[in-house]
């Protein structure tokens, strides 16, 4: 079972595939200036909750793209019975392999999923290149909380970086860091808890499963690092950039 796949089964619950709320999502949506018409490509759109509030709220189009056939099929389901497939197109490939008409969009945002690029910079590289002069883009990220992370939770996670790391970037890119809009502790419980039943209900449904050890092994580590690592050391921001 791979990583997609563990992913597939720990998000089975959420809509929102990432330690945030709609609120804070349709925050980022009035900082990227979005409105009726503007037009938006949403790298690692997961099940397009995004893509679907922003739609909803301002009147958008766009484009999301996820490499997760199980995410895609659940985003498809929710723009049809929410009556926003005329405005949202869906891609399924990896986000990294889809090819985009450069400057055509308002906004880009990749949010969660910067890992599809390789990193945070290398994101900023990818997105900048789909906007506009004046587009704007929303990344979520996380960040070291510490410069004191234990070294065997920071060895697992090599392409977490401070904020003031982060703001470097952006100013490499040619962006401003315009605003932060933070994850609580409280969007942090609830997105990790939602990872933990989605796993547990999984192992429940598959007793006889030949992955599910693996499974189970993957829950375990995922529950350590968040209660000894990740609670203490690690926050997550959606970050809006204007150039």
């Amino acid at each position: 079972m791979d990583f997609f796949d563990l992913m597939n089964i720990s998000h089975r619950y959420m809509e929102i595939l990432n330690p945030s709320t709609s609120e804070k999502i349709i925050q980022l949506g009035k900082l990227l200036k979005l409105k009726k018409g503007s037009r938006v490509i949403d790298f690692g759109c997961g099940c397009a909750e995004s893509l679907a509030l922003w739609a909803e709220e301002f009147g958008i189009t766009g484009i999301g793209i996820d490499i997760s056939g199980d995410f895609c099929d659940r985003a498809r389901d929710k723009l049809v019975k929410r009556g926003l497939s005329g405005q949202i197109e869906l891609v399924c490939s990896p986000a990294a392999d889809y090819v985009f008409e450069e400057g055509a969009f308002d906004a880009a945002t990749c949010i969660g999923a910067t890992f599809v690029f390789g990193g945070f910079q290398q994101t900023i590289q990818a997105m900048k290149r789909a906007v506009h002069q004046n587009g704007r883009l929303g990344i979520g990220e996380t960040h070291w909380l510490s410069s004191q992370v234990p070294p065997e939770y920071a060895q697992k996670q090599t392409t977490t970086h401070t904020e003031p790391e982060l703001a470097q970037f952006i100013r490499n890119e040619g962006f401003e860091l315009e605003y932060i809009i933070r994850s609580s502790r409280d969007d942090w419980d609830r997105y990790i808890s939602d990872n933990w039943y989605g796993l547990l209900r999984w192992l429940e449904e598959n007793p006889n499963h030949p992955d599910r050890e693996q499974v189970f092994k993957h829950f375990r580590t995922d529950q350590d690092d968040y209660l000894q690592f990740q609670s203490q050391y690690m926050g997550w921001a959606m970050y809006c950039l204007s150039s």
